[in-house]
């Protein structure tokens, strides 16, 4: 199955409607009692050209959620393994089914970062066995959330702010549910071509910044009723990881300068890329790999976002309990 699970999670990992950069996982349970799960920082998108899975006891990790141990990883994995096991294993683990795929879905993001998310999920999801997880910090929290919702054995998981989880007996059958939650989520977004974007200059404002990677981030300053919604915003964790604290936008003709210097003396940090309403988006020089893909991520999702739906946002305890884990700091470190 492992070897099923290697040509998914590549296959998976390819699309960045589902995966981005090091997000996401991909798990199967061996006969032998051992959870096969994505290492913590790997790219899923890499899984045939070298080794992006470990194995963790699978009864140990489930012994270790149900002591409710503050970090249930702990003792699981030897700290000085090429590979450490996702941050998210223990909710692998959790997950009855043979295979798990746990994707940060820009479909799903375009609902779980809404305030009216629940609701507008149950409508297409109906006759599905799913469940709404209210957005945890990843790790114990998510996992102690998750645990809870597992008596209504439910097949899809719905995780607030952060993405989907899907089950199956099988990569085939995890797969087509795959497929089948992607289909009902999806929605009508707004479609920029080549034409859309011929303004933006090849001279950023200031020398420290240059354009993106990705030409469809250049979107993000396309939509001046959405763009306040996104100021200093953060809507889900990888954002804060790969991206820093907040989002920084730029409105109006002078508001390069003001948005730089009002975002570094809240953060205390220049921040990784600027919006400028209606001119597009720069990135600062040294933005790694990771950011770049985060940032075609928002773009994505912003494309698919209501201007006038209530977005809920992690606050600033959310986002700081996520920049000061040892886990994610780790994680941060293998982008290069």
């Amino acid at each position: 199955m492992l070897d099923a699970l290697t040509r998914l999670s590549a296959q998976i990992g390819a699309d960045p409607m589902l995966v981005q950069g090091g997000g996401g996982n991909t798990s199967c349970k061996a006969p032998d009692g051992r959870l096969w799960v994505k290492g913590s920082g790997t790219w899923l998108s890499r899984a045939q050209e070298k080794p992006i899975f470990t194995a963790v006891d699978l009864n140990a990790a489930r012994a270790a959620i149900d002591s409710d141990a503050d970090d249930p990883m702990a003792g699981l994995f030897d700290p000085d393994a090429p590979l450490r096991p996702s941050i998210e294993t223990t909710l692998h683990a959790l997950m009855p089914h043979a295979v798990v795929l746990h994707m940060h879905s820009i479909r799903t993001l375009a609902w779980a970062v809404r305030a009216d998310g629940p609701e507008r999920v149950a409508e297409r999801l109906d006759g599905l066995r799913w469940a709404w997880i209210p957005y945890r910090r990843p790790g114990a929290p998510l996992t102690q959330a998750v645990r809870a919702a597992m008596g209504e054995s439910p097949d899809v998981l719905i995780l607030a702010n952060h993405g989907l989880v899907v089950g199956g007996a099988d990569c085939a059958a995890a797969e087509a549910l795959l497929a089948e939650v992607e289909r009902r989520l999806d929605q009508p977004y707004k479609h920029y071509d080549e034409s859309d974007l011929s303004h933006v200059s090849e001279v950023a404002p200031d020398a420290d910044y240059r354009l993106p990677t990705h030409a469809v981030a250049q979107t993000l300053a396309m939509d001046p009723l959405l763009l306040p919604k996104l100021n200093d915003s953060v809507l889900y964790p990888d954002h804060a990881v790969y991206l820093g604290p907040g989002c920084c936008v730029a409105m109006g003709e002078q508001g390069w300068h003001p948005a730089r210097d009002a975002y570094k003396v809240t953060y205390g940090v220049d921040p990784a890329f600027i919006i400028w309403e209606g001119r597009g988006t720069w990135v600062r020089e040294e933005l790694k790999p990771g950011g770049e893909e985060m940032l075609r991520a928002l773009a994505l999702l912003a494309n698919r976002l209501e201007p006038r739906a209530e977005l809920a946002t992690l606050n600033d305890r959310e986002v700081a309990d996520l920049l000061d884990w040892d886990a994610e700091k780790f994680r941060q470190s293998l982008d290069a």
